[in-house]
């Protein structure tokens, strides 16, 4: 059978009133589509409705994966202990599947900085912070950084196969951690509570579908080059980024650099054509001081 869908036949076998933990759905849809166990239960998906429309058509049900995956992130981050806007409801309707969360009222941190540029000093120190408080947290079911980024450089089909040894042999000696990685920190997923003056008041982050578990300088040199592609070369936004992180963590900007070439590489996977010439350009630098 295929792994991206599932059949009425394995729907029909699961109690009509037992609530099933999305953890339990999207194992089943992915992995293990014939092995039924409970887990406990993060939040409930009733599954009812799909098997009042499996016992009419008799056919199979494409579910977007995408969705699942994300609700699925979603709460282990919250079961990590992170102050997020809450998962509240995977539903779907008219045959179409969507994630409800908490409202969190506020700009973002691009907008915020788009409006009070003199603040920006403060804005990102207050950024960096957050994410210092995140990466504390941990939870073991989250996917491991190393893993998807190896994957993640062996798709890569323009990269030449020496520069792909290349970067799979760093990647390999790199350490493992275990710490909350974001995966697409930036200030686009940065929602802000400020003042009338524009003084942050309280910050959160969104979109955490592609938060694994693993090394923070991992995560801080793919914001780098994210805030990169964001605010262009010849802003300093970046610099002060990594300069505050280094900062208040007393980590050496060479760790940091060494991870710049290898997420580089795995953002090449996102093929988007305006981000290929910069992102060549880190993956191209071998060395760093």
């Amino acid at each position: 059978m295929d792994k991206s869908v599932i059949e009425p036949a394995y729907i029909l076998r699961i109690p009509k009133d037992q609530p099933v933990s999305i953890s339990v759905f999207y194992f089943l849809v992915k992995e293990k589509a014939h092995l039924f166990c409970i887990l406990p239960a993060l939040f409930h998906v009733d599954l009812r409705s799909l098997k009042q429309l499996a016992e009419k058509s008799h056919t199979i049900f494409l579910l977007n994966s995408d969705v699942l995956y994300e609700a699925l992130n979603t709460s282990r981050v919250e079961d990590a202990g992170v102050n997020i806007p809450k998962l509240l409801e995977v539903a779907v309707t008219d045959g179409k599947w969507s994630i409800t969360s908490e409202y969190v009222e506020g700009p973002t941190l691009t907008q915020l900085i788009e409006k009070y540029p003199d603040k920006a000093d403060d804005y990102i120190k207050k950024m960096v912070e957050y994410q210092i408080s995140f990466q504390k947290k941990s939870n073991p079911l989250l996917l491991v950084l190393k893993d998807k980024m190896n994957r993640q450089i062996n798709s890569i089909e323009e990269l030449d196969n020496s520069v792909k040894y290349e970067l799979l042999t760093r990647l390999n000696s790199m350490k493992n951690h275990t710490k909350l990685c974001h995966g697409d920190y930036c200030p686009d997923n940065i929602i802000v509570t400020s003042d009338a003056k524009g003084n942050i008041k309280e910050i959160t982050a969104v979109d955490w579908v592609h938060a694994t578990q693993g090394n923070a300088s991992a995560d801080i040199a793919n914001t780098f080059l994210l805030l990169k592609l964001q605010f262009g070369d010849k802003s300093d936004i970046p610099e002060k980024y990594i300069s505050a992180f280094c900062e208040l963590t007393n980590t050496k900007r060479s760790y940091v650099n060494e991870w710049l070439p290898l997420v580089a590489a795995a953002r090449l996977t996102k093929n988007k054509e305006e981000e290929k010439e910069l992102l060549n350009q880190w993956i191209n630098v071998v060395d760093f001081q």
